[in-house]
């Protein structure tokens, strides 16, 4: 009788494992532009056959970081890298290049470098992925206090900047166009936004270009031959082709650029709206951890 007791137990815990298993959680899907499920060996394969890879994300979510150091290394076994991303600004460039050449420790470059409250738990292993293998990690964002100059006073005020500081920046001047993708949807969205009288709506889209001009200009620069630029950027900055995107194929329209475009759900069905939005769509969850 205890036997039976204890083989029915058995059985017993063996459905219940069945059936808290039955139900797959799914923590994310590549869809094609189209909405076509694609496994992740077969977008690391399609980001192969580009010279820049534009990998989008929520800066807070915490799966995007994940698969972000996943596709570094599998594409490391493709090609060479060299990454870079917005977190990090470009007069930031000598104390990276420092870091990675190993001459500054993790403790001093922490202290001297301008970081994001969650650099430690999403950026920190990309760039020690990047010291690892050798790779160049270069700040393409532009230093915060030339965007705030911009949304005050336009992108004509760059030109009263000294050589040096217009050397952290595209050559000047900036080419800008409301008929960028996302522009025109921003520019809708500061009108009546409550911000002040002063506030001009179109210096605050004019801030943004920057930005993307910015980080165009530092991939194109640090591009190299026979490799890949793996850039981690806010998914704003390359989604709908627009953004860095933009700037980038306007200075060299043969250039081959995946973008990565971010969407999140609640469950994992294509939906129309994302149709086109990106080379690769990438599905995450929208409860996922947030790291601030």
């Amino acid at each position: 009788m205890k036997i039976l007791i204890s083989v029915i137990s058995i059985l017993l815990g063996f459905t219940a494992a069945a059936q808290d298993t039955s139900g797959d959680l799914q923590a994310y899907q590549f869809f094609s532009p189209s909405g076509e499920k694609i496994s992740f060996s077969a977008a690391i394969d399609l980001m192969a056959e580009h010279e820049v890879v534009l990998f989008g994300e929520h800066h807070d979510h915490a799966m995007i970081h994940w698969l972000q150091l996943k596709t570094a290394q599998a594409l490391s076994e493709k090609k060479p890298l060299v990454m870079g991303g917005e977190i990090f600004e470009t007069d930031n460039q000598l104390l990276l290049d420092e870091y990675i050449a190993g001459l500054v420790n993790d403790k001093r470059f922490e202290a001297e470098v301008k970081l994001w409250p969650n650099y430690v738990t999403d950026y920190k292993p990309l760039l020690q992925f990047a010291r690892e293998r050798g790779y160049p990690f270069i700040g393409t964002n532009v230093p915060r206090r030339y965007a705030a100059l911009v949304s005050q006073q336009g992108l004509d005020t760059l030109s009263r900047l000294s050589p040096e500081a217009q050397a952290l920046l595209p050559r000047l001047p900036i080419a800008f166009s409301m008929e960028t993708p996302g522009y025109p949807e921003m520019m809708e969205m500061m009108h009546g936004g409550g911000m002040g009288q002063n506030f001009d709506p179109e210096n605050f889209v004019k801030a943004q270009a920057i930005k993307d001009a910015t980080m165009a200009s530092r991939i194109l620069e640090s591009s190299k031959a026979k490799s890949i630029f793996l850039h981690i950027n806010g998914d704003y900055h390359s989604a709908d082709f627009g953004g860095i995107y933009w700037y980038m194929k306007k200075a060299q329209k043969n250039l081959k650029i995946c973008t990565v475009k971010i969407v999140t759900a609640d469950e994992f069905n294509f939906q129309s709206e994302w149709e086109g939005s990106g080379s690769l769509i990438l599905l995450v969850p929208e409860d996922f951890t947030r790291t601030h």
